[in-house]
Protein backbone atom coordinates (compact mmCIF):
# COMPACT_ATOMS: atom_id res chain seq x y z
CA UNK A 1 0.00 0.00 0.00
CA UNK A 2 1.31 3.43 -0.92
CA UNK A 3 2.50 5.32 2.15
CA UNK A 4 4.21 8.29 0.47
CA UNK A 5 3.06 11.74 1.50
CA UNK A 6 2.25 10.64 5.03
CA UNK A 7 4.14 12.01 8.02
CA UNK A 8 6.21 9.78 10.27
CA UNK A 9 3.60 10.18 13.01
CA UNK A 10 0.84 9.03 10.68
CA UNK A 11 2.82 5.97 9.64
CA UNK A 12 3.60 5.17 13.27
CA UNK A 13 -0.09 5.35 14.16
CA UNK A 14 -1.03 2.99 11.32
CA UNK A 15 1.79 0.64 12.32
CA UNK A 16 0.64 0.41 15.91
CA UNK A 17 -2.99 0.02 14.94
CA UNK A 18 -2.25 -3.27 13.20
CA UNK A 19 1.31 -4.54 13.74
CA UNK A 20 2.54 -6.56 16.74
CA UNK A 21 6.35 -6.46 16.82
CA UNK A 22 8.66 -9.33 17.78
CA UNK A 23 10.69 -9.12 21.00
CA UNK A 24 9.01 -5.82 21.91
CA UNK A 25 6.89 -4.25 24.62
CA UNK A 26 4.20 -3.30 22.14
CA UNK A 27 2.43 -1.05 24.62
CA UNK A 28 5.57 0.98 25.30
CA UNK A 29 6.41 1.01 21.60
CA UNK A 30 3.02 2.57 20.84
CA UNK A 31 3.86 5.48 23.10
CA UNK A 32 7.36 5.96 21.72
CA UNK A 33 6.68 5.31 18.05
CA UNK A 34 8.55 2.84 15.88
CA UNK A 35 11.46 3.91 13.70
CA UNK A 36 10.40 3.65 10.08
CA UNK A 37 13.19 2.55 7.74
CA UNK A 38 12.37 3.44 4.16
CA UNK A 39 15.47 2.58 2.12
CA UNK A 40 19.02 1.34 2.36
CA UNK A 41 22.24 1.32 0.36
CA UNK A 42 25.60 -0.24 1.15
CA UNK A 43 25.97 -0.08 4.95
CA UNK A 44 23.46 2.74 5.45
CA UNK A 45 19.77 2.88 6.32
CA UNK A 46 17.50 5.87 5.65
CA UNK A 47 14.47 6.54 7.83
CA UNK A 48 11.21 8.36 7.23
CA UNK A 49 12.68 11.61 8.56
CA UNK A 50 15.57 11.49 6.10
CA UNK A 51 18.24 10.44 8.63
CA UNK A 52 21.21 8.38 7.44
CA UNK A 53 22.05 5.57 9.88
CA UNK A 54 25.12 3.32 9.75
CA UNK A 55 23.80 -0.22 10.21
CA UNK A 56 26.29 -1.73 12.63
CA UNK A 57 24.19 -4.91 12.90
CA UNK A 58 23.74 -5.77 9.18
CA UNK A 59 20.00 -5.98 9.77
CA UNK A 60 19.87 -8.92 12.16
CA UNK A 61 23.39 -10.25 11.55
CA UNK A 62 22.47 -11.07 7.97
CA UNK A 63 23.04 -8.42 5.27
CA UNK A 64 26.59 -9.61 4.62
CA UNK A 65 26.98 -8.19 1.11
CA UNK A 66 25.26 -4.93 2.01
CA UNK A 67 22.08 -3.28 0.82
CA UNK A 68 21.12 -2.42 -2.74
CA UNK A 69 22.73 -5.31 -4.66
CA UNK A 70 20.86 -5.28 -7.94
CA UNK A 71 22.14 -8.77 -8.82
CA UNK A 72 19.95 -10.27 -6.11
CA UNK A 73 16.94 -8.28 -7.29
CA UNK A 74 17.50 -9.57 -10.82
CA UNK A 75 17.95 -13.17 -9.61
CA UNK A 76 14.63 -12.96 -7.79
CA UNK A 77 12.89 -11.34 -10.75
CA UNK A 78 14.16 -13.95 -13.20
CA UNK A 79 13.12 -16.82 -10.96
CA UNK A 80 9.72 -15.29 -10.22
CA UNK A 81 9.04 -15.18 -13.95
CA UNK A 82 10.19 -18.76 -14.51
CA UNK A 83 8.93 -20.59 -11.41
CA UNK A 84 7.93 -18.36 -8.50
CA UNK A 85 7.11 -21.22 -6.17
CA UNK A 86 6.84 -24.94 -5.94
CA UNK A 87 7.29 -27.32 -3.02
CA UNK A 88 9.87 -30.05 -2.56
CA UNK A 89 7.44 -32.56 -1.07
CA UNK A 90 6.04 -35.57 -2.96
CA UNK A 91 9.17 -36.70 -4.81
CA UNK A 92 9.64 -33.27 -6.41
CA UNK A 93 12.47 -30.77 -6.77
CA UNK A 94 13.47 -27.86 -8.99
CA UNK A 95 16.62 -26.31 -10.43
CA UNK A 96 17.30 -23.63 -7.77
CA UNK A 97 17.13 -26.17 -4.95
CA UNK A 98 19.42 -28.57 -6.82
CA UNK A 99 21.96 -25.86 -7.63
CA UNK A 100 21.96 -24.32 -4.16
CA UNK A 101 22.36 -27.70 -2.48
CA UNK A 102 25.35 -28.43 -4.70
CA UNK A 103 26.88 -25.01 -3.94
CA UNK A 104 26.41 -25.46 -0.18
CA UNK A 105 28.12 -28.86 -0.33
CA UNK A 106 31.03 -27.11 -2.07
CA UNK A 107 31.56 -24.38 0.56
CA UNK A 108 30.77 -26.23 3.79
CA UNK A 109 33.18 -28.64 5.55
CA UNK A 110 34.23 -31.55 3.38
CA UNK A 111 32.27 -34.20 5.29
CA UNK A 112 28.96 -32.36 4.79
CA UNK A 113 27.25 -33.03 1.47
CA UNK A 114 23.51 -32.90 2.16
CA UNK A 115 21.17 -30.08 3.15
CA UNK A 116 17.62 -29.99 4.51
CA UNK A 117 16.11 -26.64 3.49
CA UNK A 118 14.06 -24.45 5.82
CA UNK A 119 12.79 -20.89 5.87
CA UNK A 120 14.76 -19.59 8.85
CA UNK A 121 17.27 -20.37 11.57
CA UNK A 122 14.48 -21.16 14.03
CA UNK A 123 13.07 -23.71 11.59
CA UNK A 124 16.58 -25.13 11.24
CA UNK A 125 16.74 -25.87 14.94
CA UNK A 126 13.28 -27.41 14.98
CA UNK A 127 14.65 -29.64 12.24
CA UNK A 128 17.76 -30.41 14.30
CA UNK A 129 15.63 -31.60 17.22
CA UNK A 130 13.59 -33.89 15.00
CA UNK A 131 16.51 -35.17 12.94
CA UNK A 132 18.78 -35.90 15.89
CA UNK A 133 16.13 -38.01 17.60
CA UNK A 134 15.13 -39.69 14.33
CA UNK A 135 18.80 -40.55 13.74
CA UNK A 136 19.16 -42.35 17.06
CA UNK A 137 15.78 -44.08 16.76
CA UNK A 138 16.79 -45.37 13.32
CA UNK A 139 19.98 -46.72 14.90
CA UNK A 140 17.84 -48.60 17.45
CA UNK A 141 18.87 -46.27 20.28
CA UNK A 142 15.58 -44.42 20.92
CA UNK A 143 16.55 -43.62 24.52
CA UNK A 144 19.13 -41.11 23.23
CA UNK A 145 16.76 -38.14 23.40
CA UNK A 146 18.43 -35.44 25.49
CA UNK A 147 20.12 -32.49 23.84
CA UNK A 148 22.61 -30.47 25.87
CA UNK A 149 22.82 -26.75 25.16
CA UNK A 150 24.26 -23.73 26.98
CA UNK A 151 22.83 -21.08 29.23
CA UNK A 152 22.23 -17.78 27.41
CA UNK A 153 22.55 -19.46 24.02
CA UNK A 154 20.20 -18.37 21.25
CA UNK A 155 18.84 -20.94 18.80
CA UNK A 156 15.64 -19.23 17.62
CA UNK A 157 12.25 -18.37 19.07
CA UNK A 158 10.02 -21.27 18.03
CA UNK A 159 9.11 -23.72 20.80
CA UNK A 160 12.00 -26.05 19.95
CA UNK A 161 14.42 -23.23 19.13
CA UNK A 162 13.70 -21.28 22.31
CA UNK A 163 13.97 -24.48 24.36
CA UNK A 164 17.34 -25.30 22.82
CA UNK A 165 18.39 -21.75 23.58
CA UNK A 166 19.21 -20.89 27.15
CA UNK A 167 17.65 -17.46 27.62
CA UNK A 168 15.65 -17.24 30.84
CA UNK A 169 13.30 -14.43 29.71
CA UNK A 170 12.21 -16.61 26.79
CA UNK A 171 11.80 -19.65 29.02
CA UNK A 172 9.45 -17.69 31.30
CA UNK A 173 6.89 -17.47 28.50
CA UNK A 174 5.17 -20.56 27.15
CA UNK A 175 6.29 -23.20 29.63
CA UNK A 176 9.79 -23.67 28.22
CA UNK A 177 12.09 -25.46 27.85
CA UNK A 178 10.29 -28.55 26.65
CA UNK A 179 11.43 -31.88 28.15
CA UNK A 180 14.63 -33.48 26.96
CA UNK A 181 16.73 -30.32 26.76
CA UNK A 182 19.23 -29.30 29.44
CA UNK A 183 21.74 -26.46 29.72
CA UNK A 184 25.29 -26.05 30.98
CA UNK A 185 27.45 -23.03 31.76
CA UNK A 186 28.30 -20.64 28.93
CA UNK A 187 31.97 -19.69 28.29
CA UNK A 188 31.44 -16.04 29.33
CA UNK A 189 34.65 -15.06 31.10
CA UNK A 190 33.88 -11.35 31.64
CA UNK A 191 30.55 -12.07 33.33
CA UNK A 192 31.21 -15.41 35.00
CA UNK A 193 34.96 -16.04 35.12
CA UNK A 194 35.52 -14.62 38.58
CA UNK A 195 39.17 -14.82 39.64
CA UNK A 196 40.04 -17.47 37.05
CA UNK A 197 42.17 -16.61 34.04
CA UNK A 198 40.31 -16.79 30.72
CA UNK A 199 42.20 -20.00 29.88
CA UNK A 200 41.34 -21.70 33.17
CA UNK A 201 37.73 -20.58 32.92
CA UNK A 202 37.48 -21.88 29.34
CA UNK A 203 38.50 -25.34 30.55
CA UNK A 204 36.05 -25.19 33.45
CA UNK A 205 33.14 -24.17 31.22
CA UNK A 206 33.94 -26.93 28.71
CA UNK A 207 34.25 -29.58 31.41
CA UNK A 208 30.68 -28.83 32.45
CA UNK A 209 29.73 -30.80 29.32
CA UNK A 210 31.58 -33.89 30.53
CA UNK A 211 29.96 -33.58 33.95
CA UNK A 212 26.47 -33.28 32.46
CA UNK A 213 26.97 -36.28 30.16
CA UNK A 214 28.07 -38.39 33.14
CA UNK A 215 25.12 -37.13 35.19
CA UNK A 216 22.57 -37.95 32.49
CA UNK A 217 24.23 -41.06 31.09
CA UNK A 218 25.79 -41.34 27.65
CA UNK A 219 22.96 -43.68 26.61
CA UNK A 220 20.48 -40.83 27.14
CA UNK A 221 22.36 -37.97 25.46
CA UNK A 222 21.71 -37.42 21.76
CA UNK A 223 23.64 -34.25 20.95
CA UNK A 224 25.42 -31.12 22.13
CA UNK A 225 24.40 -27.88 20.37
CA UNK A 226 26.39 -24.64 20.46
CA UNK A 227 27.12 -21.50 18.49
CA UNK A 228 30.83 -21.09 17.63
CA UNK A 229 30.49 -17.58 19.10
CA UNK A 230 27.33 -16.80 21.06
CA UNK A 231 25.79 -13.99 19.04
CA UNK A 232 22.54 -12.74 20.54
CA UNK A 233 23.87 -13.71 23.98
CA UNK A 234 26.39 -10.88 23.71
CA UNK A 235 29.06 -11.89 21.16
CA UNK A 236 30.63 -14.23 23.69
CA UNK A 237 33.93 -15.31 22.19
CA UNK A 238 35.01 -18.43 24.08
CA UNK A 239 38.48 -18.52 25.65
CA UNK A 240 41.13 -20.25 23.52
CA UNK A 241 40.95 -23.37 25.68
CA UNK A 242 37.22 -23.90 25.30
CA UNK A 243 36.63 -25.50 21.91
CA UNK A 244 39.69 -27.81 22.01
CA UNK A 245 38.41 -29.19 25.33
CA UNK A 246 34.86 -29.57 23.97
CA UNK A 247 36.26 -31.53 21.02
CA UNK A 248 38.29 -33.75 23.37
CA UNK A 249 35.22 -34.49 25.47
CA UNK A 250 32.96 -35.27 22.53
CA UNK A 251 35.57 -37.61 21.08
CA UNK A 252 35.09 -39.78 24.18
CA UNK A 253 31.37 -40.27 23.65
CA UNK A 254 28.88 -41.36 21.02
CA UNK A 255 27.11 -38.00 20.91
CA UNK A 256 26.37 -35.75 17.94
CA UNK A 257 27.79 -32.23 17.63
CA UNK A 258 25.43 -29.55 16.32
CA UNK A 259 27.17 -26.27 15.47
CA UNK A 260 24.66 -23.46 15.02
CA UNK A 261 26.06 -21.29 12.21
CA UNK A 262 23.00 -19.08 11.75
CA UNK A 263 25.01 -16.01 12.82
CA UNK A 264 28.61 -17.10 12.24
CA UNK A 265 28.05 -18.61 8.81
CA UNK A 266 28.84 -17.06 5.42
CA UNK A 267 31.87 -15.05 6.40
CA UNK A 268 31.12 -13.43 9.74
CA UNK A 269 34.32 -14.76 11.37
CA UNK A 270 36.50 -14.20 8.30
CA UNK A 271 36.03 -17.85 7.34
CA UNK A 272 33.06 -19.34 5.52
CA UNK A 273 31.84 -20.80 8.79
CA UNK A 274 32.68 -20.60 12.47
CA UNK A 275 33.35 -24.34 12.25
CA UNK A 276 36.22 -23.54 9.88
CA UNK A 277 37.54 -20.86 12.24
CA UNK A 278 37.58 -23.21 15.24
CA UNK A 279 38.40 -26.44 13.41
CA UNK A 280 35.12 -28.13 14.32
CA UNK A 281 33.56 -31.14 12.62
CA UNK A 282 29.79 -30.82 13.09
CA UNK A 283 27.32 -33.62 12.54
CA UNK A 284 24.61 -31.07 11.81
CA UNK A 285 25.05 -27.41 10.97
CA UNK A 286 22.03 -25.07 11.00
CA UNK A 287 22.49 -21.94 8.90
CA UNK A 288 20.41 -19.07 7.53
CA UNK A 289 20.77 -15.24 7.65
CA UNK A 290 23.90 -14.68 5.54
CA UNK A 291 22.88 -17.43 3.12
CA UNK A 292 20.84 -14.86 1.18
CA UNK A 293 22.21 -11.77 2.96
CA UNK A 294 18.69 -11.45 4.32
CA UNK A 295 17.22 -10.47 0.96
CA UNK A 296 14.76 -13.38 1.14
CA UNK A 297 14.00 -15.81 3.99
CA UNK A 298 15.85 -19.10 3.66
CA UNK A 299 17.78 -21.51 5.84
CA UNK A 300 19.09 -25.02 5.85
CA UNK A 301 20.63 -27.72 8.00
CA UNK A 302 23.82 -29.15 6.57
CA UNK A 303 24.01 -32.83 7.44
CA UNK A 304 27.21 -34.84 7.74
CA UNK A 305 27.67 -37.92 5.62
CA UNK A 306 27.39 -40.26 8.62
CA UNK A 307 24.07 -38.76 9.72
CA UNK A 308 22.70 -38.44 6.17
CA UNK A 309 23.36 -42.11 5.43
CA UNK A 310 21.26 -43.15 8.45
CA UNK A 311 18.47 -40.68 7.69
CA UNK A 312 18.33 -41.85 4.07
CA UNK A 313 18.05 -45.45 5.22
CA UNK A 314 15.41 -44.68 7.85
CA UNK A 315 12.29 -44.46 5.71
CA UNK A 316 10.08 -41.38 5.71
CA UNK A 317 11.38 -38.40 7.67
CA UNK A 318 8.02 -36.86 8.53
CA UNK A 319 9.12 -33.28 8.74
CA UNK A 320 9.27 -30.28 6.41
CA UNK A 321 7.96 -26.84 5.55
CA UNK A 322 5.85 -25.34 2.78
CA UNK A 323 8.79 -23.14 1.84
CA UNK A 324 11.60 -25.70 2.15
CA UNK A 325 13.89 -24.90 -0.78
CA UNK A 326 11.62 -22.10 -2.05
CA UNK A 327 12.83 -21.58 -5.63
CA UNK A 328 13.01 -17.77 -5.56
CA UNK A 329 14.73 -17.68 -2.17
CA UNK A 330 17.13 -20.41 -3.34
CA UNK A 331 17.96 -18.50 -6.53
CA UNK A 332 18.76 -15.37 -4.50
CA UNK A 333 20.87 -17.36 -2.02
CA UNK A 334 22.81 -18.93 -4.87
CA UNK A 335 23.55 -15.53 -6.40
CA UNK A 336 24.53 -14.16 -2.99
CA UNK A 337 27.06 -16.96 -2.45
CA UNK A 338 28.49 -16.41 -5.93
CA UNK A 339 29.01 -12.71 -5.08
CA UNK A 340 30.77 -13.67 -1.84
CA UNK A 341 33.05 -15.92 -3.89
CA UNK A 342 33.60 -13.78 -6.99
CA UNK A 343 34.34 -10.58 -5.07
CA UNK A 344 36.50 -12.32 -2.44
CA UNK A 345 34.39 -10.66 0.24
CA UNK A 346 35.16 -13.24 2.92
CA UNK A 347 38.88 -13.23 2.19
CA UNK A 348 38.91 -9.42 2.45
CA UNK A 349 37.05 -9.63 5.76
CA UNK A 350 39.67 -12.08 6.99
CA UNK A 351 42.79 -10.23 5.87
CA UNK A 352 41.81 -6.57 5.53
CA UNK A 353 38.61 -5.14 6.98
CA UNK A 354 38.21 -7.66 9.81
CA UNK A 355 41.64 -6.99 11.32
CA UNK A 356 41.11 -3.25 10.86
CA UNK A 357 37.74 -3.39 12.59
CA UNK A 358 39.21 -5.36 15.51
CA UNK A 359 42.12 -2.92 15.81
CA UNK A 360 39.86 0.14 15.87
CA UNK A 361 37.31 -1.54 18.14
CA UNK A 362 40.01 -2.45 20.67
CA UNK A 363 40.79 1.26 21.06
CA UNK A 364 37.43 1.65 22.82
CA UNK A 365 38.84 -0.38 25.72
CA UNK A 366 40.47 2.85 26.93
CA UNK A 367 37.09 4.44 27.55
CA UNK A 368 36.24 4.80 31.28
CA UNK A 369 32.98 2.86 30.83
CA UNK A 370 34.46 -0.08 28.93
CA UNK A 371 35.58 -3.14 30.86
CA UNK A 372 36.44 -5.31 27.87
CA UNK A 373 36.40 -5.29 24.09
CA UNK A 374 36.40 -8.53 22.13
CA UNK A 375 35.64 -9.83 18.67
CA UNK A 376 36.49 -12.05 15.73
CA UNK A 377 36.40 -11.04 12.08
CA UNK A 378 33.36 -8.85 11.51
CA UNK A 379 31.64 -9.25 14.88
CA UNK A 380 32.55 -7.53 18.16
CA UNK A 381 31.35 -6.52 21.61
CA UNK A 382 32.24 -4.25 24.48
CA UNK A 383 31.22 -4.44 28.13
CA UNK A 384 29.90 -1.37 29.94
CA UNK A 385 31.09 -1.41 33.55
CA UNK A 386 31.27 0.91 36.55
CA UNK A 387 34.53 -0.72 37.69
CA UNK A 388 37.02 -2.07 35.20
CA UNK A 389 38.99 -4.16 37.72
CA UNK A 390 35.98 -5.69 39.48
CA UNK A 391 34.01 -6.13 36.21
CA UNK A 392 30.84 -4.93 37.97
CA UNK A 393 27.75 -3.27 36.53
CA UNK A 394 25.75 -0.17 37.24
CA UNK A 395 22.68 -0.66 39.42
CA UNK A 396 19.65 -2.07 37.58
CA UNK A 397 21.72 -4.09 35.13
CA UNK A 398 20.79 -3.49 31.50
CA UNK A 399 19.94 0.18 31.96
CA UNK A 400 23.36 1.40 30.82
CA UNK A 401 23.19 -0.67 27.65
CA UNK A 402 19.70 0.59 26.83
CA UNK A 403 20.79 4.19 27.37
CA UNK A 404 23.85 3.73 25.16
CA UNK A 405 21.78 2.01 22.45
CA UNK A 406 19.29 4.88 22.41
CA UNK A 407 22.09 7.43 22.09
CA UNK A 408 23.37 5.38 19.13
CA UNK A 409 20.02 5.55 17.34
CA UNK A 410 19.87 9.32 17.90
CA UNK A 411 23.38 9.73 16.50
CA UNK A 412 23.13 7.69 13.32
CA UNK A 413 24.36 4.26 14.42
CA UNK A 414 22.69 0.91 14.95
CA UNK A 415 24.57 -0.76 17.81
CA UNK A 416 22.66 -3.38 19.75
CA UNK A 417 22.50 -3.77 23.53
CA UNK A 418 22.42 -7.17 25.22
CA UNK A 419 22.03 -6.16 28.83
CA UNK A 420 25.03 -3.90 29.37
CA UNK A 421 26.98 -5.47 26.52
CA UNK A 422 27.10 -3.48 23.28
CA UNK A 423 27.49 -5.55 20.12
CA UNK A 424 28.12 -4.96 16.42
CA UNK A 425 27.99 -7.13 13.32
CA UNK A 426 28.31 -4.83 10.30
CA UNK A 427 27.98 -5.84 6.65
CA UNK A 428 31.11 -7.62 5.45
CA UNK A 429 31.54 -5.01 2.72
CA UNK A 430 32.07 -2.15 5.17
CA UNK A 431 35.06 0.02 4.20
CA UNK A 432 37.91 1.32 6.37
CA UNK A 433 36.38 4.82 6.30
CA UNK A 434 33.00 3.43 7.36
CA UNK A 435 34.68 1.46 10.18
CA UNK A 436 36.26 4.72 11.33
CA UNK A 437 32.82 6.32 11.30
CA UNK A 438 31.34 3.42 13.27
CA UNK A 439 34.02 3.60 15.97
CA UNK A 440 33.82 7.41 16.18
CA UNK A 441 30.06 7.25 16.66
CA UNK A 442 30.39 4.46 19.22
CA UNK A 443 32.93 6.58 21.13
CA UNK A 444 30.55 9.55 21.10
CA UNK A 445 27.66 7.47 22.38
CA UNK A 446 29.79 6.03 25.18
CA UNK A 447 30.72 9.60 26.13
CA UNK A 448 27.05 10.60 26.18
CA UNK A 449 26.23 7.54 28.31
CA UNK A 450 28.95 8.50 30.78
CA UNK A 451 27.65 12.07 30.97
CA UNK A 452 24.17 10.69 31.63
CA UNK A 453 25.34 8.68 34.62
CA UNK A 454 27.35 11.61 35.99
CA UNK A 455 24.19 13.74 36.01
CA UNK A 456 21.94 10.97 37.35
Amino acid sequence: MQQSGQSTAQKQEKNHSHHLHPFSDNGALKEEGARIIESAQGVYLYDSDGNQILDGMAGLWCVNIGYGRQELVEAACHQMKELPYYNTFFKTTHNPAIQLAEKLAEITPEHMNHVFFTGSGSECNDTVLRMVRHYWATKDQPAKQVIISRENAYHGSTVAGASLGGMKPMHKQGGLPIPGIVHIQQPYWFGEGGDLSPEAFGLKAAQALDEKILELGEDKVAAFIAEPIQGAGGVIVPPSTYWPEIKRILNKYDILLVVDEVICGFGRTGEWFGSDYYGLKPDLMPMAKGMSSGYLPIGGVMVSDRVASVVQAGGDFNHGFTYSGHPTAAAVALENIKILQNENIIEKAKTETGPYLQKRWAELADHPLVGETRGVGMVAALEITNNKEARTRFDDEGTAGTICRDFCFKNGLVMRAVGDTMIISPPLIISHAEIDELVTKAQKCLDLTMEYFKSW
